[in-house]
């Protein structure tokens, strides 16, 4: 049977049931009777539009209870109604409810401090600002991580969720932002862990949920517990996640994390909520929290600058708390995924429960709205409170000064000074290109720092005459991963030369036959197989070749200008190979131009460099305050170009390196790999900064689209320390090791370019005696270089 007929069974079930389940059903002046009415007509209405099967409601002002349980918990493989006591995945409520009040119990223990760093109780949560990271950022989501940890490749186990969750970049510097992260609880339930003694499930129980009576609560329900459990999501074998949590990365870890995993009814969290509004007293009179901590976690925590209000785990005012409603601001909730929400207000004493299970049997239920809806009704459903005037409420946020505030926090940030070539030009007014005819070599990386584009920038100019665009592999606006044409500029109406056509690979003379000067302008990555500094050279030649000048708009080498690493090239110059260099260079476009000038009998090109301002050799790419943008398709982090001088290396093999998930160059794989041995391999080979876990993934584009593969998933640990060429030939080794007849080696040197690199690689040299091999080569790499240097 379709599930679409079975939730219309289950519209219909709820037509002809009475109302199953009520206690203190209040009457007089508390609550009004119609009011409470339009409440169940609205959630019946919701039901019958099949956004949910069923739910509980649990309202309670000042002491007195309301509840009234609707449709039902399941409806596949059997139909079920809804109780009372129906136990159901609370999903984000675990933040909020079990996770928040632990860790709130060890800062009152004195075990935890909430400003400090969260590496000082996971060592290993350092480096990418990480190591700034504080508890109290973890807690009110402005620590800056991203919202999850990536599905796009199957791994198991709590330790391997923890080393993931630790690997996670940024999405922004610590504190500066409200990223809502799912990493940040995982975080928080692995430091109860570590600072208890205890897992978080242990914890919570002991010290919250058996305090408080709260029978129905804890992760991992036992089988007891099943028959009243409310299935979520039915799965591929047609059985509903039932006592199981919904959750895919907890499920992953055990079920019992920070961010997810508990299991409760209406009836224990309205237990929870009165000791909350109680301001940490239980009914028998004993405290499980002091007063000021009911007050820490639930006042505005986060900063000024923060234009979202949060308390520590409770949302207050944010785009999460829609369903706030009617409710005055300065009271606080949270909602879980899979259908469940609580709103808690501290002024008219007055909590609000809904649990559902709108995601059984499929996601296609929503509550969004519903919650809201029930909220908003809360002014008629009590009329003796006025929830309009509220003494002692929040007023709403003052933009104004949230956008001051911004501007003050932003100045503050130690890095972000760097100006590359564009913004240097600019600040010149052009100056040094005043009256020139231009050909603008770039793409969608060409950008200043407010993000306004190069060409905007020249095209608008009255100090230069931009003539024509050119545009390197990728294309003009970095999205393609195949050969492109010529075409014409929508906006400037210019013509853009491709310089990635099978028999076009530089401008020909009559591209520049109109032209002063050809314009560079955009970011590699720091990787001598990365074709942009190959077209660079090339359009050099051209330039030669016609009598013009060549200007570079330089900028950062994001993988930093220090680290140099790999063989030289052995061979002739080719477009993935265009110069003998490391294929870790550690240099900048605008110094490489000058090193090609002076090695490639260039002499007599007019060579300008615009260089970059404020940028340190040191620096990478998140230390200056120049934002990422993805210079290819499949280049989408900071991690992946740091990753990618090694793990590029083998991608001409019969090898995926993650391209058609979302993370490339990040994941390694291939069908015929057992990722357990592979990992084990790896890891063996002790590369610095880098771990292997062994996962599956299931590319949707390029090598092996649809094939489960067995792989690694690389996490960088210190980006300082590691060797990412190292990785290259240790996978390469390891492939010939390991799968000699499975793995076609015969195009691995295509990017290496250095055929004794690639011999040892397939004799199963040990890759110390490799690395051995290349020392020398970076030592005279290392003076020839030291002429060109400009930072």
């Amino acid at each position: 049977m379709r599930f679409s007929s079975l939730l219309a069974i289950g519209s219909s079930l709820l037509l002809i049931l009475p109302k199953v389940w009520a206690q203190n059903s209040a009457t007089g002046p508390t609550y009004d009777t119609a009011a409470l009415g339009k409440m169940g007509t609205t959630i019946k209405s919701a039901i019958a539009s099949r956004n949910l099967p069923g739910g509980v409601l649990w309202l309670e002002h000042r002491g007195i209870p309301y509840s009234e349980v609707f449709g039902n918990r399941m409806l596949m493989p059997s139909v079920e109604p809804m109780t009372g006591d129906t136990i159901f995945d609370a999903a984000s409520l675990t933040k909020v409810i079990a996770t928040t009040p632990s860790v709130m119990k060890l800062v009152e223990d004195g075990t935890v401090q909430l400003d400090a760093r969260v590496s000082l109780y996971i060592p290993e949560f350092v480096g990418l600002h990480r190591e700034l990271i504080t508890i109290r950022q973890l807690l009110t989501h402005t620590s800056g991580l991203k919202p999850v940890i990536p599905d796009d490749f199957e791994w198991e186990g709590h330790a391997t969720g923890i080393q993931l969750a630790c690997a996670e970049p940024l999405n922004s510097f610590p504190g500066s932002e409200l990223h809502y992260s799912d990493i940040n609880f995982i975080l928080l339930g692995e430091i109860v862990r570590r600072a208890s003694g205890m897992p978080l499930e242990q914890f919570s129980q002991q010290r919250l949920f058996s305090p408080l009576g709260m029978v129905d609560s804890g992760f991992l329900p036992t089988a007891d517990k099943r028959a009243r459990i409310a299935p979520t999501t039915v799965m591929e074998d047609g059985q509903p996640l039932r006592g199981i949590v919904h959750d895919p990365v907890s499920r992953r870890m055990g079920g019992t994390t920070g961010h997810a995993g508990l299991f409760t009814t209406a009836s224990d969290l309205a237990k929870f909520a009165r000791m909350m509004l109680a301001k940490g007293v239980l009914p028998n009179g004993d405290r499980l929290f002091k007063a000021e901590t009911i007050s820490d976690m639930t006042r505005v925590q986060t900063a000024a600058h923060i234009p979202a209000r949060r308390g520590l785990g409770w949302d207050i005012d944010s785009t999460y708390a829609g369903l706030r409603g009617a409710f005055p601001l300065g009271s606080y909730g949270h909602t879980g995924w899979t259908g469940t929400s609580v709103w808690i207000d501290p002024f008219s004493q007055t909590f609000l429960i809904f649990l559902s299970n709108r995601n059984h049997p499929t996601e296609a239920g929503a509550v969004s709205p519903l919650r809201k809806a029930l909220s908003d009704l809360i002014p008629n459903v009590i009329p003796g409170f006025d929830f309009k005037n509220v003494a002692g409420a929040l007023a709403p946020a003052d933009e104004s000064a949230t956008a001051d505030a911004m501007q003050r926090f932003t100045a503050s940030i130690p890095d972000g000074k760097v100006q590359n070539g564009i913004d240097v030009l600019r600040a010149r007014n052009f100056e040094p290109l005043k009256g020139l005819r231009l050909g603008l070599i770039t793409n969608h990386t060409g950008l200043a720092r407010d993000v306004k584009t190069t060409i905007d920038l020249l095209h608008e100019s009255s100090a230069v005459k931009l003539t024509a665009l050119f545009s390197p592999e990728h294309g003009i606006r970095g999205q393609k991963d195949e050969a492109v044409g010529d075409e014409k500029d929508k906006a400037t109406g210019l013509p853009i030369y491709s310089l990635y056509q099978e028999h076009q690979r530089k401008p020909s003379a009559e591209h520049l036959k109109e032209l002063d000067a050809l314009v560079f302008d955009i970011q590699d990555i720091g990787c001598r197989f990365y074709t942009y500094i190959s077209t660079m050279g090339m359009a050099m030649e051209a330039a030669a070749e016609n009598g013009i000048q060549f200007v570079v708009l330089d900028r950062i080498n994001p993988i930093n200008g220090l680290s140099v690493e790999g063989p030289l090239r052995d061979g002739e110059s080719s477009f993935t190979a265009f110069h003998s260099i490391p294929v870790r260079h550690g240099m900048t476009a605008g110094e490489l131009a000058m090193m090609f000038k002076a090695e490639r009998d260039l002499a007599t090109l007019d060579l300008k460099v615009i260089q970059v301002e404020g940028w340190q050799r040191s620096q990478f790419q998140d230390q200056t305050g120049v934002p990422w943008v993805d210079p290819s398709p499949n280049m989408r982090s900071l991690e992946a170009a740091i990753l990618y001088p090694g793990v590029g290396l083998p991608e001409f093999t019969n090898l995926s390196v993650g391209r058609g998930t979302r993370i490339p160059f990040e994941l390694v794989g291939a069908p015929y790999i057992d990722s357990n041995a592979f990992a084990h391999a790896l890891n063996a080979a002790s590369i610095p900064g880098v771990k292997f876990l062994p996962v599956h993934f299931t590319p949707t584009a390029s090598k092996f689209k649809d094939e489960r593969c067995g792989g690694v998933k690389i996490l960088l640990t210190d980006r300082n320390a590691c060797t990412p060429v190292s990785i290259g030939a240790a996978l390469g080794r390891t492939l010939q090791t390991h799968y000699p007849t499975q793995w076609d080696n015969k195009d691995f040197d295509k990017l290496l370019a250095h055929p004794a690199t690639f011999d040892a690689v397939v004799k199963g040299t040990d890759l110390s005696t490799i690395q051995s091999k290349w020392e020398a080569d970076k030592a005279a790499f290392l003076e020839r270089r030291k002429p060109f240097l400009l930072y």
